[in-house]
């Protein structure tokens, strides 16, 4: 056997954790599995709650991107809100301009009501006056005069009275329009003002309004952000548990794949010990010569069936997984490569079987060997390309004496779907 090396116990280490995936009675290696399988349940837990803890991250970005923009809409609203408030206090300044004009027409107002009032007193009184006299016009007084100057002195005197009526009458009319004309102007001065005070405040409402639903949204968002916050802080918590409890595990998974490379060593060195002892096994055969390169045949004999489908009767076939190298029962069955035994024992129509994990150029391989008479090789043992490790036999659904052997690319597994010719590998 070749001599360990230190990288030997790494790969022996790595195949040690590979075995873990094959049938085989060994106790520790159902501890290393259980540990690699917590292992990697905590990773993948880990893995998800960082996905979660990136994800609440996002959220609260988003929370308060949404608030940030809120919040610049809260502050055009504010400036809207004031500027109104401005114009609103320029309105009620004017209102309030307006109304002391009002007052003072009001008080004109009332003034040219009493001069109305009046004129239309001394309209009456003339009236009167004209009604009491009798039917005597203006006429009449002029006819009556005595004398060129009497008459002279009666129609000035005629002409006064009626200028003043005439004048009297204009002023009541004129006075009477321009009552109507301010009363209009005040009405509608007071109308427009009061107008547009209540369309700012109107529109004054509205954006309290909208100040309002934009800080009842500001409140959610900052509840809502506290919400998502607690959560994260719970995954962090958690997360940092996982964390732990992972160092924990991991410092367990590899105390105790260093105990089963050190019991792979010991079992080495006791290979080692032994090998000369194995190598003197009877058998009916020779061992067969070790091909150079990393693959060699695995027993010396005759070639009698190769990997495929082959006929099983007159109306059947099926797949033949491996090949057949017919011997007598006894003949040495080698190693076909460098590797670690991970079972050794019975297997249904295998009968005695050994099987070899193998990693070359960091590809694992396993390679079978069935229908053994019997076996010189224990699970964990490292064995060296070439190096006996078994005996040809008729073991299990067996017609005749031969080694049954195949190469597995990857690790053994129940329905051998990763079977591959050993012919691609070996040379008979």
């Amino acid at each position: 056997m070749k001599k360990l090396t230190t990288r030997s116990f790494k790969i022996i280490a790595v195949l040690l954790a590979l075995i873990l995936f094959i049938q085989m009675p060994a106790a520790y290696a159902a501890s290393l599995s259980e540990l690699k399988k917590e292992r990697s349940q905590l990773e993948a837990e880990k893995k998800m709650l960082n996905k979660s803890l990136e994800q609440k991250t996002n959220e609260i970005q988003t929370n308060q991107n949404r608030q940030q923009k809120i919040i610049s809409q809260l502050e055009q609203i504010g400036a809207k809100i004031n500027a109104k408030n401005q114009e609103i206090e320029v309105v009620e300044l004017d209102i309030e301009i307006a109304n002391e004009e009002i007052s003072i027409l009001e008080d004109e107002i009332k003034e040219l009501q009493d001069k109305i009032k009046k004129r239309d007193e001394l309209l009456r009184e003339r009236a009167r006056a004209i009604q009491s006299s009798g039917t005597v016009s203006y006429l009449d007084v002029l006819l009556g005069a005595n004398s060129f100057v009497d008459f002279i002195d009666r129609f000035s005197a005629v002409s006064t009275l009626m200028d003043a009526d005439r004048q009297i009458m204009r002023e009541q009319k004129e006075d009477q329009e321009k009552l109507e004309v301010q009363k209009v102007e005040l009405l509608k001065k007071k109308e427009n003002l009061e107008a547009n005070k209540a369309k700012l405040q109107k529109l004054m409402a509205s954006l309290k309004e909208q100040k309002r639903e934009k800080n009842q949204l500001v409140a959610e968002l900052e509840k809502e952000e506290a919400k998502l916050r607690a959560q994260k802080t719970s995954l962090k918590e958690e997360y940092d548990d996982k964390v732990e409890l992972s160092k924990e595990v991991e410092a367990k998974f590899l105390k105790e794949q260093a105990r089963l490379a050190e019991i792979a060593r010991q079992k080495a060195l006791e290979a080692k010990r032994n090998k000369k002892k194995n190598s003197n096994v009877s058998s009916s055969g020779n061992l067969p010569t070790v091909a150079a390169g990393t693959w060699t045949r695995p027993a010396a004999g005759r070639f009698t069936s190769g990997f495929g489908s082959r006929d099983i009767g007159p109306i059947g076939s099926k797949n033949h997984l491996g090949i057949d190298i017919a011997n007598s029962i006894g003949t040495p069955v080698v190693a076909a490569a460098d590797g670690v035994v991970s079972y050794a024992g019975t297997m249904n129509g295998y009968g005695n079987v050994v099987m070899v994990t193998h990693s070359i150029e960091g590809q694992i391989f396993t390679t079978t060997y069935a229908h053994l008479s019997g076996f010189n090789a224990s699970v964990g043992d490292v064995v060296s390309k070439g190096q006996q490790i078994a005996r040809l036999g008729n073991t299990g659904n067996s017609t005749g004496p031969h080694l049954h052997f195949e190469i597995h690319v990857g690790e053994w597994n129940g329905s051998r779907s990763n079977a591959v010719n050993p012919l691609r590998y070996i040379s008979l």
